[in-house]
């Protein structure tokens, strides 16, 4: 008698386990399951076997071969396309001229085959279906028979109102060759839901046959862990190739070249393969652990599943969960019940996945990170959700509307019941729909949401800055990738997220610890369509209307699609000003110009700038708060001239205060202040630090290392449009064109490298730092500046990026150019020291 072994499907319920491997080859206690199948027929006589495959054959056919090893004879037959159950076995028919069996590659069972058959052959039936009894059948086909065992009716998958019994289609069948009449040739054909309803209809001699024992269908994971918890509880037998080692009151199998280190705590049944390592102190029990694994003292293992090349460090605690091949687990981790990780992962030390989380192949969970929801998309989970005051990922992949949701519902748990908050977005139809899902959550927590709908982030914070809002929210399209997404968060003042404030969102999101609303009091969604006016009110109080009109100044813009481009050009026509905008238009689906076109971009508005005689151009970032300043040469500002220029021209206007710039600004801006009887109060580089040093009342102007700046007396936040109308205003007041200003500004040579950086290195390279430092001249505001007389550099680690920045100023560029190289050559030797 031949038997058919169905292994052609392709395991998608069984994900990440069958993401490398096809169902049939998943290990059932260190073997493929279908290897068991293989020797339940043999174990019955059946050593005549057709295996049908489809998905990944090879896999399969290079484990089994000819079948010569197992002492049987194997044929392989591969469908060129999905045909069903039934047109597969229509494909074999050349091979099966005689009485058959059908088994399915994926079951466990122990059922005896023989009386299958007996029953079949006595009863002289066309077709024999084997039954069994679940708990649960809705996820079969159940079958009514008759009393003489010949089916009457068929139910597939039945809702518990269908349910008439609980017996069940196993998948195993005795077939007479003259079934393939009725298998129509080259289609897909099943034999639940067409071969065995046309046979009951022509009344054919099918039968249906219960057999008592174990049967599983391993369908998912679920299934499949439950699998091995009924191997080694003894409910079902199946051969274990590592044999059984003596240890009293424990069922120990153990493979060859297996080490069980002294201290080693092992109960109930556990299965080591060969070649793997158990460390003095590890504590397994009901386990099964593939080969070539090691397990380091203190790892916890219960009931656990890991196959081949599985590194588990110390101290982590792994229950219930399923570990693929090549995969390294770090120390002191914690994996709850139903955890899945796929092949070719890492997962760092301290992290913590939660129950029922399946982590798909080739993934990277950084240390100290928590794992809440499947990690199927992207290549990273990261320990924070926050990288300053912004969460950024990927587009419906990292930031998917599930996540966001998710988000949302810890955001409004950090705020008060019945408070509101500000949210507004860019123009980009991703921004839109993941802002919806956020508006979601926050609602849910009973926290009320005024949409500002469409607009950018600095009239966001002004109107924060105003009345009645506990916080803001802003989503854009990051310029670097359009393919993410940033989630901007500010304090109900219009400031970035401190630090803190990002970790209070993270302990709730992490501990899942929501607040829901009774369904009374969910929070609600108004508008503020007055928005846009309040602001402009506020931007002519901030700027001498009267000058910038008498100026009648012409300036190119490129507003690189940005929701500036809906207001500004509006504003500055009414002081008079005559601008000619470039991508003023908003793009919904592309959003703004990318990084890597602002080059072009830039070259473009200059020669625009000299072919029209304007004053000046600016190229807008998309966010609406960083500038780039041309002049009326088409001279392209470099940030650091920028700043000193608007130093300068706030001087020239008669300001007179404070201004705050970031540690790694140029000394010439003491210089010009002092001169002018102003000081400068440096800051650390983050915008945060550098807008709480802007909220103090001497401070008139407040100006970074990458264009943006604030100005105190309209709002102390980074303004590109109020940053715009300002530089016009001041170079008014100046009576010169700018390029002039810029020569009576004194210079420098300043300069900028970085040197690559890993994370772990970070901390050792600024000791080091320190260390050289120790006898010299020395500011430790934000990374380490030493200073050489009215030389300096600075080394600086940089927040969220794997890179160490150095800046050197001098008076002349050897000298600045010595100490730049000088430290970047110390960077890289203490990198080399430290790695041994």
């Amino acid at each position: 008698m031949k038997a058919v072994i169905m292994a052609g499907g392709f395991g998608t319920r069984m994900q990440p386990l069958t993401c490398n491997i096809p169902k049939p080859m998943v290990p059932l206690m260190n073997r493929p399951i279908m290897l068991h199948i293989v020797e339940l027929l043999k174990k019955y006589g059946i050593t005549d076997l057709v295996m049908l495959l489809y998905h990944q054959p090879s896999v399969i056919k290079n484990f089994f071969r000819d079948g010569a090893d197992l002492g049987v004879r194997i044929t392989y037959v591969t469908p060129l396309e999905d045909m069903g159950t039934a047109g597969a076995v229509k494909c074999a028919e050349k091979y099966l001229d005689e009485r058959f069996l059908i088994i399915s590659g994926d079951l466990l069972t122990d059922f005896n085959l023989q009386k299958v058959i007996d029953f079949h052959e006595a009863n002289k039936a066309l077709a024999t279906i084997t039954l069994t009894s679940v708990k649960d059948p809705l996820q079969f086909g159940v079958v009514i028979t008759d009393k003489e065992k010949r089916i009457t009716q068929f139910l597939e998958k039945p809702g518990w109102g269908e349910v008439i019994s609980d017996t069940i289609n196993t998948g195993i069948y005795v077939l007479e060759p003259e079934i393939f009449k009725f298998i129509p040739e080259g289609e897909n054909f099943d034999f639940s839901q067409d071969l065995f309803p046309l046979l009951l209809k022509k009344k054919s001699a099918l039968f249906g046959f219960p057999v008592k024992g174990y049967w599983r269908d391993i369908g998912n994971t679920d299934s499949y862990r439950e699998a091995h918890h009924d191997i080694l509880k003894g409910k079902v037998g199946v051969k274990v190739d590592e044999p059984r080692r003596e240890m009293a009151g424990v069922d120990l199998r153990v493979g060859v070249d297996v080490r069980l280190g002294e201290g080693t705590v092992v109960e109930g049944t556990v299965v080591v393969g060969d070649n793997s390592q158990v460390q003095g102190g590890a504590e397994i029990k009901d386990s099964v652990i593939g080969r070539n694994c090691i397990i380091e003292p203190g790892a916890k293992l219960t009931r656990a599943v890991i196959w081949d090349n599985v590194y588990i460090k110390k101290s982590a605690k792994i229950n219930d969960c399923v570990i693929c091949n090549n995969v390294s687990v770090g120390a002191a981790t914690v994996m709850e019940e139903g955890g899945v990780v796929a092949d070719d992962t890492a997962i760092g030390e301290e992290s913590y996945i939660k129950r029922d989380v399946k982590i798909w192949p080739r993934k990277l969970i950084e240390a100290g990170s928590t794992v809440t929801g499947n990690l199927i998309w992207g290549e990273r989970w990261k320990k924070s959700l926050f990288e300053g005051e912004m969460i950024k990922g990927l587009t419906n992949i990292e930031l998917t509307p599930e996540f966001v949701a998710k988000l949302g519902c810890a955001y409004g748990t950090s705020l008060p019941k019945g408070s509101h908050v500000l949210v507004g977005r860019d123009a980009t139809l991703s921004s839109r729909m993941l802002k919806r899902s956020f508006l979601g959550g926050i609602l849910s927590a009973g926290v009320n949401v005024r949409d500002i709908r469409m607009v950018s982030l600095p009239i966001l914070r002004y109107k924060l800055r105003t009345f009645g809002e506990v916080g803001g929210v802003h989503f854009r399209q990051s310029l670097e990738d359009p393919a993410t997404t940033e989630i901007v968060f500010l304090d109900a003042d219009g400031l970035d997220f401190s630090s803190s404030m990002g970790k209070n969102i993270e302990r709730i999101f992490y501990k899942e610890n929501f607040r829901r609303a009774h369904h009374m009091e969910p929070g609600g969604i108004t508008e503020l369509p007055q928005v846009m006016d309040f602001y402009r009110e506020g931007f002519f109080r901030g700027v001498d209307q009267q000058l910038i009109r008498s100026s009648k100044a012409k300036v190119v813009i490129d507003f690189n699609h940005s929701p500036a481009g809906q207001i500004l050009p509006q504003i500055l026509n009414d002081l008079g000003c005559e601008v000619i905008g470039l991508n003023t238009y908003l793009d919904e689906q592309r959003g703004s110009k990318t990084v890597d076109e602002k080059p072009n971009s830039l070259q473009q508005l200059a020669k625009i700038v000299m072919t029209l005689e304007a004053r000046a151009g600016f190229w807008l970032d998309p966010t609406v708060e960083e500038v780039v300043l041309v002049d009326e040469t088409g001279r392209i500002y470099q940030p650091e001239e920028f700043l000193s220029l608007m130093t300068t021209l706030m001087l020239k206007s008669g300001s007179r205060g404070a201004f705050a710039v970031p540690v790694s600004a140029p000394s010439v801006i003491e210089q010009i202040a002092q001169e002018n009887g102003s000081s400068v109060r440096r800051t650390k580089s983050v915008d945060r630090a550098m807008i709480e040093a802007a909220i103090s009342p001497e401070v008139v102007m407040a100006g970074s290392m990458a264009g943006r700046f604030a100005f105190p007396k309209f709002q102390a936040a980074f303004d590109g449009m109020f940053t715009i109308a300002k530089t016009i205003e001041l170079s008014s007041a100046a009576g010169v064109p700018l390029s002039r200003v810029l020569k009576e500004v004194p210079r420098s040579s300043f300069l900028q490298g970085k040197v690559p950086c890993v994370w772990e290195k970070k901390g050792g390279i600024m000791r080091k730092m320190s260390e050289d430092s120790l006898d010299k001249e020395a500011s430790f505001i934000d990374g380490i500046k030493v200073s050489f007389g009215n030389d300096w550099v600075l080394v600086l680690p940089d927040q969220y990026q794997p890179v160490i920045h150095v800046v050197a100023e001098a008076k002349d560029p050897k000298t600045a150019q010595k100490l730049l190289d000088e430290y970047m050559h110390k960077v890289e030797r203490w990198k080399k020291e430290l790695a041994q």
